[in-house]
């Protein structure tokens, strides 16, 4: 396994990559040749391209591409595209390459890669290899964060011609339609030998610095050996309402001290009632559920001047 330093070396001089666009979403499909073009101008030489227009065969084509032998994979989606990746990836020889093209960019966001495609390839042509921590729920790796209540219902819900028409805003209107009867959850969490406890509507556990396309705190990132747990209110929906808003206007200026904040490295999540839980976007079951992380297990190309731990 080369190092960091050796492995960002090759990418620079050697420019082998695979390229992989989920182009099944609106923007990958309008933008996935413009990338391709931009790539091979930058003077990558691409052992595979894998425009993939069927969700169920993206991890398909993510396991052909990485089977080339790429230094780096370079993935073109929104975080479920980059979430499969990552997993795919993790504690392998080969980086990560983010072409945010999705609705939200939540681990885009969290490692510094611009929104904008030009300059999201200019990344992975001048930038460096750095690593980053994943999650674990059960056994299964993620980069952003894992939804118990509300957000697992809607993820489960949204109509996805709804979706692919108003994009972000699809969540927020099947979460509004399906709040006049959902009910609270009381969620026990038991982490480093205290037990905290919430009445709530939704919880969530970050690995990553954004949710929703805003940030979490303005000291919460993907590098830190920390998770984020937090509920979104109280037992009202008037509460989850005010303090939605709350979070994305003030994201930026709070911090991991502050209240309802619990910054841990694992922890244990029970509910009553069982609550369903998304990961990343994704359903993946019912609570109870235990929830660490993988310290640095992802190798991802940021931007240059990157913090790297």
């Amino acid at each position: 396994m080369r190092t960091k330093q050796e492995l960002g070396t090759v990418i620079r001089r050697e420019r082998r990559a695979a390229l992989v666009v989920n182009a099944h979403s609106r923007r990958g499909r309008r933008l996935y040749e413009g990338a391709r073009s931009r790539l091979t101008a930058a003077g990558f030489t691409l052992l595979g391209t894998y425009p993939v227009d069927r969700p169920d065969e993206l991890e398909r084509s993510l396991a052909e591409a990485a089977d080339l032998g790429p230094d780096l994979l370079i993935a073109g989606g929104g975080d479920g595209t980059i979430g499969t990746a990552a997993r795919l990836l993790a504690h392998r020889d080969i980086a990560l390459g983010l072409l945010p093209l999705g609705t939200t960019n939540n681990f885009a966001r969290t490692v510094g890669i611009p929104l904008d495609l030009d300059a999201a390839v200019a990344v992975l042509t001048d930038g460096k290899v750095i690593d980053v921590d994943l999650g674990l729920v059960g056994d299964m790796r993620f980069t952003n964060h894992v939804g118990i209540g509300l957000s697992a219902d809607v993820m489960l819900t949204a109509p996805p011609r709804l979706k692919r028409v108003s994009g972000r805003l699809a969540y927020p209107v099947t979460a509004l339609a399906l709040l006049r009867r959902h009910r609270p959850l009381r969620a026990t969490i038991r982490a480093e030998g205290r037990e905290h406890e919430f009445v709530t509507h939704q919880l969530y556990v970050a690995n990553g610095g954004f949710h929703a396309g805003r940030p979490i705190t303005a000291d919460a990132n993907a590098d830190d050996r920390l998770l984020v747990a937090y509920p979104v209110g109280g037992p009202s929906r008037r509460e989850l309402l005010r303090d939605t808003a709350r979070n994305a206007a003030t994201g930026h200026r709070r911090t991991l001290g502050d209240d309802p904040f619990l910054a841990v490295r694992q922890l244990w999540l029970e509910t009553d009632p069982p609550a369903r839980v998304e990961v990343d976007g994704e359903p993946y079951g019912e609570t109870p559920i235990r929830i660490g992380l993988d310290p640095n297990a992802l190798r991802v190309m940021a931007a240059a001047d990157s913090p790297d731990r």
